[in-house]
């Protein structure tokens, strides 16, 4: 019996999509990643769902495209090949542009396109052991789908040494530019992870969550006369919110508002 590429369950508001590949180093093909995406959409769309989580079984976090599927794509067209790096793109925008904040729990190393991973979500945890890098360079390849995600996380600087010379870093080295969000000893990252979430969907307002993550993806690419004109509209379609209206109520009567 063929076991599933990923595996997803909800635990306290929290949805969970657990990259199920280990003896592939959760590599990600086709199939994995047409499941992740439908997964995460159906995430979105269950009133159920606060914070979505995203982790892995086995040693390694993510490496990136799988091998076997690479080996392929020498006898794609040009217009095959575009279709395969669409679905990508798909998977990490659906990521990058979802109404819910997205958190990874890294347990072992985030190579090439699993690095990738790693920075288009929200949050990130990782533990002291794991290991980051962009090294397609190094296979001829060119790390074309994450880089406008990982120049957003760490900024142009950074993410052009990163890119163009294929380095492996750290976790330490990871959190110091931005990449992680904190690191945290491996018995205790799943739970941590998971108490990160629930706190998250607690204290915080979802529809305040969904408008704020629409409005940076919006502002990506905006002067800044633009992203104000943004801001103020966002800031005023907020205040007509139920959410809005129930938290100020709650903070002028000096309550506290669990969401």
């Amino acid at each position: 019996m063929k076991t599933s590429p990923i595996v997803t369950e909800i635990d306290n508001r929290v949805g969970h999509l657990v990259l199920n590949r280990p003896d592939k180093r959760n590599a990600l093909n086709p199939e994995m990643i047409e499941r992740m995406k439908h997964a995460l959409k159906g995430f979105v769309d269950n009133e159920n769902v606060r914070v979505i989580l995203i982790r892995s079984e086995g040693k390694v976090f993510c490496s990136g495209a799988d091998l076997m599927h690479l080996q392929k794509l020498k006898d794609y067209s040009y217009e095959e090949n575009l279709e395969d790096s669409l679905a990508l793109k798909a998977l990490f925008d659906t990521i990058h542009r979802s109404s819910k904040v997205i958190v990874a729990a890294v347990q072992g190393h985030a190579l090439a396109g699993g690095c990738g991973l790693v920075n288009v979500c929200d949050f990130a945890f990782s533990v002291p052991e794991a290991k980051f890098g962009f090294t397609e360079v190094s296979i001829g390849f060119v790390p074309a789908i994450v880089a406008p995600y990982v120049n957003e996380k760490i900024g142009h600087g950074k993410a052009r040494q990163l890119l163009l010379s294929g380095r492996i870093i750290e976790a330490k080295e990871a959190l110091e530019i931005g990449m992680l969000s904190g690191i945290v000893q491996a018995n205790s990252l799943q739970e941590h992870a998971q108490s990160f979430c629930v706190q998250l969907a607690k204290t915080n307002s979802p529809q305040a969550l969904a408008q704020t993550k629409e409005l940076l993806a919006d502002l990506v690419g905006l002067g800044l006369y633009e992203s104000l004109e943004k801001a103020a509209q966002v800031n005023a379609r907020a205040r007509n919110t139920v959410d809005c209206q129930q938290g100020i109520a709650a903070f002028l009567k000096k309550e506290k508002k669990e969401w």
